[in-house]
């Protein structure tokens, strides 16, 4: 990562820890596969459960509950299927309710025909209300899958996912969240969750890519999705991605900062934020009502459009994102901030800042710095009186 610039895409990906670093290349100076019985696959698989550890204890989970996968995308798909298994018993799913926020690895509803998913409504903040929710579920014949997500990727709202947890399992039916945004932010225990399985992914948190995991409840357990040899206890086929995992594991083995680190990043969220009052036109901060990782801001300014914006930004060395990073690579229009009822104009403008680890507030600074400029260069006349 060239430091000269600034980057605050952590939503996006994560710049790379130091420990992640490090681990991955130690990897490289032996690449064992970790299904090989000799002393580099050994290595290989020590290295591999040492991760499986590290989050199971951060989820609060036995290791056996970890499943090693290709990342979120995967995981979600895996998760997202008709047939789980529990306490032993076949359980098929009637219908799959899924919030209109998720990531796109959820809203394609993963191996469930189209006509039996159905799309949950969030309110302005983008939260799925567990009224709602139960009212649904009293309507549906037969166990429910319902899956939302711990915390947003675009505007950083966490979702009451214990209460839904509780309006699920009164039913019948299971939960799943993706809480891939919410690692290493805030507490993402699995029983606290109540959630029958999560899904993580190691790039977020300042791993490398190319690593996720499936953590399950007690009793729970997923056919695969990837079949072939017996790796991952014949839960996931296919070599793990050693380097990946143990890059991973060594992240997750310095969660003991990650509390303090949160609270400082928090406080630059909340500094930048309040910055932005003094911008001299309106500023929406979008889900700001609402509880959110101290990570992330998404806003928008009247008069300033995510493209001109983003190519600004990045022409003077600074990394930001408008809406999901994850789908084309194009900057087109939110479906979650379409989902929350923001108008089409407004929703064009929006900017997503997310800090991590390695965030500054000098870089911050430089953020405001050239925003103002891109505001000076892009509001209507007559916008720029304070607010």
């Amino acid at each position: 990562m060239n430091r000269d610039r600034i980057y605050l895409d952590y939503n996006a990906s994560a710049l790379p820890r130091p420990a992640a670093r490090a681990a991955m290349m130690a990897w490289l100076d032996c690449p064992g596969n970790a299904s090989s019985v000799h002393a580099e696959g050994r290595v290989a698989r020590k290295k591999t459960e040492a991760a499986r550890d590290a989050l199971a204890a951060v989820l609060d989970c036995p290791p056996q509950a970890v499943t090693f996968v290709s990342g979120a995308t995967e995981a979600n798909n895996t998760v997202l299927q008709p047939h789980w298994k529990v306490n032993e018993e076949d359980v098929v799913f009637e219908r799959l309710f899924v919030s209109a926020v998720e990531h796109p690895s959820v809203l394609s509803g993963g191996r469930f025909p189209a006509d039996r998913v159905e799309i949950l409504p969030v309110d302005g903040d983008g939260l799925v209300d567990p009224v709602l929710l139960d009212a649904r579920l009293g309507e549906t014949g037969g166990p429910a899958l319902v899956s939302v997500m711990t915390a947003n990727n675009e505007t950083g709202t966490v979702q009451p996912i214990a209460a839904l947890a509780d309006v699920v399992h009164r039913h019948g039916g299971r939960l799943h969240t993706d809480a891939v945004q919410a690692l290493g932010r805030m507490p993402v225990a699995l029983e606290t969750l109540g959630a029958d399985a999560v899904t993580v992914s190691a790039h977020k948190v300042g791993g490398i890519q190319g690593a996720g995991a499936i953590a399950t409840a007690s009793g729970v357990a997923i056919p695969a999705l990837m079949r072939g040899g017996g790796q991952e206890a014949f839960r996931r086929a296919g070599t793990e991605a050693v380097g990946a995992i143990a890059a991973f594991g060594a992240v997750l083995e310095t969660s003991d900062t990650f509390a303090e680190e949160a609270a400082r990043i928090r406080r630059l969220r909340d500094w930048l934020e309040t910055e932005l009052t003094h911008i001299p036109t309106q500023s929406t901060v979008f889900g700001q009502k609402a509880n959110r990782l101290g990570n992330t801001s998404c806003f928008a300014l009247p008069g300033v459009r995510a493209e001109t914006a983003m190519i600004a930004f990045d022409l003077n060395g600074i990394a930001v994102s408008s809406g999901s990073a994850c789908s084309s690579g194009k900057v087109a229009a939110s479906h979650v901030l379409k989902a929350m009822g923001v108008d089409d104009a407004l929703a064009a403008g929006a900017i997503r800042v997310s800090l991590g680890w390695a965030t500054t507030q000098d870089e911050l600074v430089e953020f405001l710095r050239v925003l103002q400029t891109v505001c000076k260069n892009s509001c209507p006349q007559g916008q720029n009186e304070a607010a």
